[in-house]
C-alpha cells in the first residue's frame, strides 16, 4: 500500500495561550480547519484566560532555534507564521531562521494582547522594525501594533494607506493594515506599495473576538501553503475569520474566543 501524500505543511512560531483562544493552539486551529498540517514551534508560556494575561515566561532561544530546525529540516514547510516573539534576541534568531527558509512568511507583529496585556518588550521594537519586517511576505499588524512600530495613529479609513506607507518601509513585501478597530464596516487594506486591495466585511454585534489576529495570519499562511497568490490568500483568509468572528462564543467571564470550526459545520 503506498503512503498517503501529506497535506500543505505550515509552521507557526509563536507563545501558548492556556486559554486556547489565541497563540499557538489558535493557529494549530485554523490550520486544520483550513486542510494544511499544523507545526509549532513554542516561543513562550502564558497563563492566559478570557480575563487577561496573568503571566508569561519566554523560552531560551536555543529552544526556539532547535523546535524550529528540527522541523524544518526533516519535514520542511511550505509557509511559516510568527506570532509572540517577546524579546529582540528572540526575534532576531526568528528572522534569521525564517531568511534561511525557502517558504513565504507571515508576520503577525504581537505587541498587545485583546485585553492589553503588553506581549514584546520595548527593546524588541526596534528588532521587529530591522531584522523581522524584512523577511515578512506579509505583515498583519492591527492598529495598535502600527502606532507601536510607526507612531502613526489611524482615526479613519483615510488614515490607513498612510500607515501601510509606512510599514511598507521596512521591508515586507506586502501588509495588511487591519481595521477592526475602527468604526463601521471591518475594514482592512492589503497593499504592496502599488497593488491596492480593500477588503470589507459587515461588523457582527458579538464582543468574543479573542485570537482573531493569530486566526488571520495562520490562515493567510495557510492559503500560501496551498499555492495561493497573497491577494487570493488573504481574501480567503479574511473571510474565515469573518465567520470565526460571526459564531464566537462565551466562555469563562470575560472575552471568549472566535469560533475557528465554524467552517466544519461542528457543533461548538
Amino acid at each position: 500500500m503506498s503512503d498517503r501524500a501529506a497535506p500543505p505543511r505550515v509552521l507557526t512560531v509563536a507563545g501558548s495561550d492556556s486559554g486556547g483562544g489565541a497563540g499557538i493552539q489558535a493557529d494549530l486551529k485554523t490550520m486544520l480547519a483550513l486542510g494544511v498540517h499544523g507545526m509549532s514551534v513554542l516561543t513562550a508560556v502564558t497563563a492566559q484566560n478570557s480575563l487577561g494575561v496573568q503571566g508569561a515566561w519566554e523560552l531560551p532561544v536555543g529552544a526556539v532555534r532547535a523546535q524550529y530546525r528540527s522541523v524544518v529540516d526533516d519535514i520542511g514547510v511550505q509557509a511559516v507564521k510568527t506570532g509572540m516573539l517577546s524579546s529582540a534576541e528572540l526575534v532576531e534568531a526568528v528572522a534569521d531562521l525564517i531568511a534561511g527558509t525557502d517558504a513565504p512568511a507571515v508576520v503577525d507583529p504581537v505587541g498587545v494582547s485583546k485585553h492589553g496585556d503588553p506581549l514584546l518588550a520595548a527593546s524588541a521594537l526596534d528588532s521587529v522594525r530591522t531584522r523581522l519586517l524584512p523577511v515578512a511576505t506579509v505583515a498583519t499588524p492591527n492598529l495598535d501594533e502600527v502606532a507601536q512600530l510607526t507612531d502613526i495613529r489611524v482615526e479613519s479609513e483615510h488614515d490607513l494607506r498612510r500607515a501601510a506607507e509606512a510599514v511598507l518601509a521596512f521591508g515586507p513585501r506586502w501588509v495588511v493594515i487591519k481595521g477592526g478597530h475602527l468604526s463601521g464596516d471591518a475594514v482592512d487594506l492589503l497593499t504592496d506599495g502599488s497593488e491596492e486591495h480593500w477588503l470589507r466585511a459587515p461588523r457582527h454585534d458579538n464582543r468574543h473576538t479573542h485570537g482573531t489576529g493569530c486566526t488571520l495570519a495562520s490562515a493567510i499562511a495557510s492559503g500560501l501553503a496551498k499555492g495561493h497568490s497573497v491577494p487570493e490568500a488573504v481574501t480567503a483568509a479574511k473571510d474565515y475569520v469573518t465567520g470565526a468572528i460571526a459564531s464566537g462564543f462565551a466562555l469563562g467571564a470575560g472575552i471568549g474566543p472566535v469560533n475557528h470550526a465554524w467552517n466544519l459545520s461542528l457543533p461548538r
